[in-house]
């Protein structure tokens, strides 16, 4: 069996809502109720039902004006802004379902180590130890100027950060030592106050006393998920990762990814059979084999669209940390011709972008590129979960993270169609014997 993911990749934010714009006829009332928790809670109930393992949600803290200068773009048509905190949705998304995990995002340079610990201790409460952190270095300069920096640390520095803050974060969730709350009735005792102890960590980028006020929830430490895929962010994610975000253009790509993540774990005196990597993954679901291959060669022919292309030279400028403008750069420049060296944002996703681009000009590239395929899973839900099957027999595990726009139209497709046929071929659970995140990860 494997695992599977649903990747909210517009966050808290704006979903798909413009159904004249190119967004699809599915959107439903998106436009206005965006930012209300019902469909949250249809994608949350929807997925449980498919018996997923999590729902991560992605956060951004800005609002993008990278691409030509100006916020315009972003603004007109909803790119990343406008979007809300993630935080307080995590309780609403469990509170109609009892098994499913959500995974918020949160950033080093965003969230202290104190506030973060408290934070998701409290949600492990309140979730009954249904939550996660994927922890972020944030992208752009916007970000950081918006939390108190003049500029972003430089790509590789702020892993190191985000590995200190980590480190602080789970030594105050482990401030409270086993046997300290005692709440004893009969001598009037709710802790012992020996078992409850600072940390007084100094660090390079980080201190805290502690000990954290708060006592420890169901999972302790609620499992860290992230999605670096660099040199920095693969050896962070080996030292404390339990589930990570995988990007992958090919089968091949996957099995080595897998092997290189596993050894790297390995390395670090962990057992990589508890680290689950999901495969970010955009299926292309219909109700026949022709319908979906109809609707993968419509997406593809698509994005030579002016709306497509425009969005994709936005997520470039975005993903380069904000630091090229690729709106700014002659159509026709070949890709050899332009300078990544200022780049200081995602580098594996500018490297996913451009993959394979020898030879061709930007043009060719925004026209034909993006950092996240279909990997051939393309048809009726027996076809897709047979293709599946193969694919996880061929990496060796550990599932995939399904990308789709946030519509009920596709959650229906996946909770009710996909997850039926793979249940059929004793893919994936049939139900869980777990309780927690934590549980359902180190399950199978």
């Amino acid at each position: 069996m494997f695992h599977l993911g649903w990747f909210l990749g517009n966050g808290f934010g704006i979903q798909p809502w413009n159904a004249k714009g190119g967004d699809g006829p599915w959107v439903g009332s998106n436009v206005t109720d965006w930012m209300k928790p019902d469909i949250y809670v249809d994608l949350a109930t929807s997925m449980e039902r498919a018996g997923f393992d999590y729902i991560l949600i992605e956060d951004t803290a800005m609002v993008e004006d990278s691409y030509k200068g100006t916020a315009e773009t972003s603004l007109r048509r909803g790119f990343m802004a406008p979007k809300n905190d993630p935080m307080p949705l995590v309780p609403l998304m469990t509170q109609r379902t009892k098994h499913i995990g959500i995974i918020p995002t949160a950033s080093v340079i965003q969230y202290p180590p104190y506030l973060a610990a408290r934070l998701f201790t409290t949600l492990d409460h309140l979730t009954e130890g249904r939550v996660g952190m994927n922890v972020v270095t944030s992208v752009t300069d916007r970000v950081a100027q918006n939390y108190g920096f003049a500029q972003h640390f430089d790509h590789d520095e702020r892993y190191l950060m985000a590995q200190e803050w980590v480190d602080v974060v789970q030594q105050l969730q482990g401030s409270w030592q086993p046997g300290a709350v005692l709440a004893d009735l009969e001598s009037g005792i709710y802790a012992d106050h020996t078992k409850v102890e600072p940390i007084d960590f100094v660090g390079k980028y980080f201190s805290s006393r502690g000990p954290l006020n708060t006592i420890p929830g169901p999972q302790g430490r609620p499992p860290v998920a992230s999605a670096g895929g660099s040199e920095a962010g693969r050896d962070m994610a080996a030292r404390y990762d339990d589930t990570m975000m995988s990007m992958c253009k090919t089968v091949e790509e996957m099995k080595e990814y897998r092997a290189d993540m596993r050894r790297r774990v390995a390395s670090y005196g962990r057992d990589p059979d508890k680290v689950k990597f999901l495969f970010l993954v955009t299926p292309v679901i219909a109700a026949t084999d022709q319908e979906a291959r109809d609707l993968a060669a419509a997406s593809l022919a698509g994005r030579a669209s002016d709306a497509a292309i425009e969005y994709n030279l936005w997520n470039m400028s975005y993903t380069s940390g904000g630091r090229i403008d690729f709106g700014a750069i002659d159509p026709d420049t070949l890709v050899s011709d332009i300078d990544f060296s200022r780049q200081n944002g995602e580098h594996s996703s500018v490297a996913a972008i451009f993959q394979d681009s020898a030879g061709k000009t930007l043009r060719d590239v925004v026209a034909s590129s993006f950092q996240i395929t279909d990997l051939g899973l393309v048809g009726s839900p027996d076809t897709v979960a047979a293709k599946m099957g193969e694919i996880m027999d061929e990496v060796g595990g550990d599932g995939f993270l399904l990308y789709l726009p946030t519509t009920r139209r596709n959650m229906a497709e996946v909770a009710d169609g996909l997850a039926p046929a793979l249940r059929r071929r004793g893919l994936i659970r049939d139900g869980y014997s777990g309780t927690t995140l934590r549980d359902h990860l180190v399950e199978f």
